[in-house]
């Protein structure tokens, strides 16, 4: 393992509380004459349960922990990671390791405290070399204080902040960029030491973390939860093949109107950084709408805004569009005319709202499908469609639109609201669904002879509109799906 740490990190924590107590004497002997052959600098843990660590460890047990390695243990490690109590119970006497080698580090798994900067302080005027703190982001405001708590220690004791949980992610990207002594990742996925730590590789090749700076344009997307989005690994492909100083990050946002006040509109927002950019996601797309300056046509009409820019530095004001609606029609339009077709579209939710008032600006003939006619009634009235039930389908149609989340993995994978029978005869079949890239619908469609398309083109579509709003650029389709498909 250490050898696979070499070739991605630029430096190994060896976690020595991991390693078995009965047998731990000799792994340390053994480990001794390996650690002195890596190239890459070792910070060497002895954590206790409390502090994140794997094994119930009093202060004494771990005082006699590093009084016991051999010295040339000691001398191949760049640092050792004493918590903040085993750091004082050392400041009379002196440590085993010398103290410009010594990380002092306090983990609160909980929350983040409001006293972090006193916390600091507090550590900083011990001997140790380095203060590191760890604490549990509840919600994505508590980074502010792991930034303020950054910028705080400039020019003073070196530190590492960070939050961890996924809403605190960003303090793991951003920390380098802001003058953190340096960010952890794991090897690989499963191999997290806390919440929330992304891979080395990730850190590397996605978020390209050693090539950001303050200068360096932020974009994201805002959503709850966020965790399975695509969206950073189509926008950061391409702002890596495009040599773009930029970083595309998931934002697990609750409250978005304190998100936009704390995080995003120039006038009030508390951290100093070059957001241009959010794609919005379930359930903040109604919800951001009041908090913005200016909203496009089809976000008006849809009701839904998945795309905002912030424009202008001097006068600057949000502004927000929804690019679903490119982004579905797009791909249909260069396989179809939809014109005069037609269209069955199943489902009444948000997508169906953005494929309507595509299909409507194009003259489709359009019938919504649904299971609650009563819910679906607004949303065929306000685009002048006809309505129907479900149960009721039989087919006949051009163009077949499934808008529900049936068909979907983690949903109600391998199922279909649609008769196979009845796909007979109909020109397309257009599945939202990107996960499976290939669903039951589309399967049967197959069957039935008809042509198909994916939701996969839906999602690099919209996710190209909005790299072009906040450009200017062009975005590198091929780059974009390739991502989407985890090529």
């Amino acid at each position: 393992m250490i050898r696979e740490a070499e070739r991605s990190a630029d430096a190994i924590e060896l976690r020595l509380d991991y390693l078995p107590s009965e047998s731990l004497p000799q792994l340390i002997v053994e480990l001794s004459s390996r650690v002195a052959r890596v190239s890459k600098p070792l910070i060497s843990t002895f954590r206790p349960r409390e502090q994140g660590g794997k094994r119930d460890l009093s202060l004494q047990d771990r005082r006699d922990f590093w009084r016991g390695l051999p010295p040339e243990f000691v001398s191949s490690i760049a640092y050792a990671d004493f918590e903040l109590d085993l750091v004082e119970s050392f400041s009379a006497e002196g440590p085993p390791v010398p103290w410009e080698k010594v990380i002092c580090s306090w983990h609160d798994f909980e929350e983040t405290p409001h006293d972090l900067i006193a916390r600091y302080e507090r550590m900083a005027d011990t001997p140790a070399s380095v203060v590191k703190i760890a604490t549990q982001a509840n919600r994505i405001g508590d980074c502010l204080r792991i930034f303020e708590l950054v910028e705080h220690a400039k020019g003073k004791k070196p530190v590492i902040a960070l939050a961890m949980g996924l809403p605190g992610l960003m303090t793991r990207v951003l920390a380098l960029s802001r003058g953190a002594m340096l960010t952890f990742g794991s090897l690989r996925r499963g191999a997290e030491s806390a919440a929330g730590q992304p891979t080395v590789a990730e850190l590397h090749d996605l978020y390209r973390v050693k090539q950001l700076s303050r200068e360096s344009e932020i974009f994201g997307v805002i959503g709850n939860p966020v965790g399975h989005s695509r969206s950073p690994l189509m926008h950061n492909a391409a702002l890596k093949v495009l040599n773009r100083d930029g970083v595309y990050l998931p934002f697990e946002v609750d409250d978005v109107g304190s998100f936009v006040c704390g995080f995003v509109h120039p006038k009030t927002r508390k951290l100093d950084w070059k957001l241009r950019g959010l794609s919005v996601t379930i359930p903040h797309k109604l919800a951001i709408i009041p908090y913005l300056d200016f909203i496009d046509a089809a976000a008006e009409a849809i009701g839904a805004v998945n795309t905002v820019v912030i424009e202008g530095d001097e006068l600057p004001r949000l502004c927000g569009y929804n690019t679903d609606v490119i982004g579905a029609m797009k791909p249909l339009d260069e396989m179809i005319d939809v014109k005069g077709a037609r269209v069955a579209v199943i489902g009444a939710g948000g997508s169906a709202r953005a494929i309507c008032y595509g299909l409507s600006r194009r003259g489709a003939d359009v019938t919504i499908y649904a299971r609650d006619l009563k819910k679906a009634r607004p949303l065929a009235d306000e685009f002048e469609t006809k309505l129907a039930s479900l149960e009721s389908f039989e087919g006949r149609v051009d163009i077949v639109i499934n808008c529900s989340p049936v068909g979907m993995s983690g949903h109600s994978e391998g199922g279909s609201l649609i008769k196979a029978e009845s796909l007979e005869g109909v020109k397309l079949v257009y599945d939202l669904i990107y996960t499976p890239e290939e669903t039951a619908l589309m399967r049967d469609a197959k069957l039935a002879g008809c042509r198909t398309l994916g939701g996969l083109a839906m999602l690099v579509g919209q996710a190209a509109e909005q790299f072009r709003l906040w450009t200017g650029l062009e975005a590198p389709m091929d780059v974009m799906w390739r991502a989407a498909r985890g090529d």
